[in-house]
């Protein structure tokens, strides 16, 4: 016997509809190319994605296709995200942080033939469409006075196309399983790869960030938002932001500490989210330009964390400086991304400040929807509690099941599991504790060593912004540890005083070969220590060690 209740389909379309609705007047506060702040609200937002989905398909664009975007976080992209998904059509995001080729190769295989860009992004646009063989209709997201000189031929004015076009009606209706968005991976190994999302599983996704375990966002806080929109659908949080009526800050391309820390104090902020490298630097320039009273007027009272692990130094200081919670999150583009969130339970309320923060550091608890476990050398699931080490696995209702271009099922094990590259334990509690990506954990000698537990100790030393910790060949041990840093300006710390302090934290055993000071790290368009670029540029420096 089925239920008699209704059955609406959980589309994209629909929440953009419930915010105009319930929270029409509600800010998105957008920095524009020029630096300038603009404003407008979930009414707008609703009123424009209806037009640009009717434009679209004056364009030729039709039920399922793929349309790219070359954005940054701006109210736009935004409306881009409502439109094209609420118009049965794809939202393919690129990101412009990667190389030409990689672009290239992406827009290519997404086989998108209308590109939005960004007017500050054309000359790189200018280069991904020479190179392209197939025709591409561009429109830049800007009126038609704005759009800089461009080699672009017949280049379409946003503004101007949105104002020749009346709004669809309604959406049009389909398939809550319809595909939504196709994000690409970062490509750290090998060519990026398609994870194209849906309608259902976008929805659910927004809906678990709205949870009291999750984010917690409501109609009560105004989130600035630092994740890229080009990655991972910005995290779900435009979704969920729309969803529950909260005031997005969109920064534009500005994410340098002073622009930021003016957005947190002006805007009154009371969320935001992130990877740990941005963070180290907003917190550096708070540290270095405000006074505690400027730091106490600030709103903002939690900072979700994720990308890449989080040192547990990062944890503090945030406590420390502005006394603010932070909640570190796990999750990846399969994944949609947000899988597990670090808040603590009842029964840590009383835990000792230090031990809060060693809580604090781990990647979290599963959210209802989602479940993981270890994966075992017999081919079995170990779940919470079993104190296993070994491969994260991940299914549920927003986890990839195949990429794009490939079959159903096909990124899945026979019981549905999706290895996540992750090596990790779970403890009692079901806080999941990363210890390492497959392929960046260190053999010497037959034993294992975490380069995330090496990197957090050596960031734990007040001198040090980041680290990077890698396994290079060894004549002798078959793999040993080395150790790059990156200072904070005007710090010097010694490679024996370093060693000296991870004694504390680590094994003697476990201490790094070398220890080599430099002046930046590569990072990802995404955030993430490029650790396969280090490893292939120190791989001899140990080859003559005994």
């Amino acid at each position: 016997m089925l239920g008699l209740m209704q059955y609406p389909s959980l589309t994209i379309g629909s929440v953009i509809d419930y915010a105009a609705r319930n929270h029409g007047c509600t800010e998105i506060v957008s920095r524009h190319p020029t630096k300038s702040l603009e404003r407008s609200n979930w009414t707008r937002i609703h009123d424009r994605a209806r037009r640009i989905a009717a434009a679209l398909t004056t364009l030729g664009a039709r039920h399922g296709d793929r349309i790219a975007s070359l954005a940054w976080n701006r109210t736009a992209h935004v409306e881009l995200y409502f439109g094209v998904a609420g118009g049965g059509m794809v939202l393919h995001t690129l990101n412009p942080r990667l190389f030409d080729d990689q672009i290239g190769y992406i827009l290519k295989e997404g086989g998108a033939r209308i590109l939005c860009v960004d007017p500050d992004l054309l000359p790189l646009a200018e280069r991904i469409v020479a190179a392209h063989i197939d025709p591409l209709n561009v429109i830049v997201l800007c009126s038609r006075d704005e759009i800089p000189a461009t080699t672009i031929a017949d280049p379409i004015a946003y503004e101007d196309l949105l104002v020749a076009t009346e709004p669809l009606p309604a959406w049009p209706d389909f398939d809550e399983r319809t595909a939504s968005g196709l994000c690409y991976t970062s490509g750290t190994t090998g060519n990026p790869k398609g994870v194209l999302y849906s309608h259902r599983s976008t929805v659910l996704h927004a809906m678990s960030l709205c949870g009291a375990d999750s984010m917690a966002l409501s109609s009560r806080d105004t989130a600035l938002l630092l994740p890229p929109m080009f990655h991972v659908n910005a995290w779900g949080v435009p979704y969920a932001a729309a969803m529950c009526g909260a005031k997005l800050v969109l920064p534009g391309s500005a994410l340098d500490g002073s622009s930021l820390n003016a957005l947190l104090r002006d805007e009154e902020v009371t969320f935001s989210l992130g990877v740990p490298t941005v963070w180290f630097s907003l917190l550096d320039h708070i540290e270095a330009n405000t006074t505690l009273e400027e730091r106490a007027a600030l709103r903002l009272d939690r900072v979700f964390m994720g990308g890449a692990a989080c040192p547990r130094a990062l944890v503090q200081r945030f406590r420390d400086l502005l006394g603010v919670d932070t909640m570190q999150a796990w999750g990846m583009t399969e994944t949609s991304p947000v899988v597990a969130v670090c808040r603590p339970s009842g029964r840590h309320r009383d835990l000792p400040p230090e031990e809060q923060l060693d809580l604090r550091a781990k990647a979290g608890r599963c959210l209802f929807g989602s479940e993981v476990g270890i994966g075992a050398a017999d081919g079995g699931v170990t779940g919470p509690g079993a104190e296993a080490i070994g491969p994260l696995l991940v299914r549920g209702l927003w986890v990839a099941s195949g990429y794009f271009g490939k079959a159903l099922g096909s990124a899945l094990d026979a019981g549905g599991w999706f290895d996540s590259g992750d090596v990790a334990r779970i403890d009692a509690d079901g806080f999941i504790q990363i210890t390492d990506r497959s392929k960046d954990v260190i053999k010497s000698g037959g034993e294992w060593i975490s380069s995330i537990d090496l990197e957090n100790a050596a960031v734990a030393h007040p001198a040090v912004k980041e680290a990077a910790v890698v396994g290079v060949p060894h004549p002798r041990w078959q793999e040993r540890p080395l150790m790059l840093l990156h200072l904070h300006p005007g710090c010097s710390i010694s490679p024996e005083e370093m060693r000296i302090h991870l004694t504390t934290y680590v094994a003697k055993w476990w201490l790094p070969d070398e220890i080599i000071l430099v002046d930046e790290l590569p990072h990802t368009g995404s955030g993430k220590l490029m650790k396969a670029e280090l490893r292939q540029r120190y791989a001899g420096r140990l080859e003559h060690a005994r």
